[in-house]
């Protein structure tokens, strides 16, 4: 039997909507799984599974709206039962850093909250820490860096070499001082000390609330002095030596159900990094060197996020 042109036209054009249908098919049946997924698991968007929610805090610290929009959301979720912040920072500005702290007192007021530090928690990065109910560190972890800095260059010498010099014209002489266009005056110097000291005493006032320790205690600590994790449990700057296991058996210990799950609460994205360097280029050079394909984490690696900082700092330098 021969078949009409008309016929197999026809059954062409039946396997070509037969086809896209099926792709359509597949893709509604993808998002279906990954909006599940979401919703069962899904860190930031909510999930309606009982767990125990992880943040991860690393890098430089700013004041983070993000970061700060996700631990609000923490707070309010039903479905986290308990909090574990993960840090691992060198610090960075002590608004950034009062922020984040005053935002995990929020969530400590509701449901338990543990820190587990990995490398590194220091100034601004232990700040956060002394948020929690509980602080875990390893062993080797650095710790302390309590106090307050601000730093700023002089670069009048280059000036003179090159011939430049700087007119100014201002309605008071501390206005816009210090000034790393010139040699910074006594009385700018006592400013700037001023504002340092007072709050260094804010952080060590943190400190002595959070800690089972005295003011004098504090201070005798408070001298910018880092500390290994073993170090810090015997100066009481933390409370046990281990991980996320030991963080966990903590929260038990609170109540909380040991055998939830552990879901991280990760960010949309963006960032500080992002301003300086594009996803694309960010990646290129992050692969040139080795560094994983985020324009963020490259620029965390090499440190440019803290050419960024401005105001007072609490930072730690290795």
């Amino acid at each position: 039997m021969v078949m009409r042109a008309d016929d197999t036209i026809d059954r062409r054009h039946l396997r070509r909507k037969l086809t896209f249908w099926r792709i359509v098919s597949i893709l509604i049946a993808a998002i279906g799984i990954a909006f599940a997924s979401m919703w069962l698991y899904g860190g930031e968007l909510g999930t309606s599974a009982s767990h125990i929610a992880k943040v991860s805090i690393d890098g430089t610290i700013t004041e983070d709206e993000e970061l700060l929009q996700r631990l609000d959301k923490i707070g309010k979720s039903t479905s986290v039962k308990a909090l574990i912040l993960s840090i691992d920072s060198p610090g960075g500005t002590t608004a950034g850093g009062e922020a984040i702290f005053d935002a995990v007192r929020r969530i400590a007021a509701e449901k338990p909250v543990v820190a587990q530090v990995g490398t590194l928690a220091a100034s601004a990065g232990y700040m956060i820490a002394t948020a929690s109910d509980h602080i875990v560190a390893r062993k080797t972890s650095i710790v302390g860096s309590i106090g307050v800095l601000v730093q700023y260059p002089d670069v009048s010498g280059l000036m003179d070499k090159l011939g430049v010099k700087l007119e100014e014209i201002k309605s008071s002489p501390l206005k816009a001082e210090p000034s790393p266009f010139k040699p910074t005056s006594d009385a700018a110097r006592a400013m700037i000390r001023s504002m340092i000291l007072d709050s260094y005493d804010w952080f060590v006032g943190l400190v002595e609330d959070r800690r089972p320790l005295t003011r004098a205690e504090v201070v005798a600590l408070a001298d910018g002095s880092v500390f290994t994790g073993r170090q810090a449990l015997e100066k009481k700057l933390v409370d046990e030596l281990g991980g996320e296991t030991e963080a966990v058996a903590w929260l038990a210990s609170q109540g909380v159900d040991e055998k939830l799950k552990v879901i991280e609460w990760k960010p949309r994205g963006g960032g500080a990094a992002s301003l300086l360097l594009g996803g694309s280029v960010g990646g290129m050079v992050g692969q040139a060197l080795g560094i994983p394909n985020t324009s963020d984490d490259l620029m965390r690696k090499i440190g440019a996020e803290r050419l960024l900082l401005d105001g007072l700092v609490s930072l730690w330098h290795p």
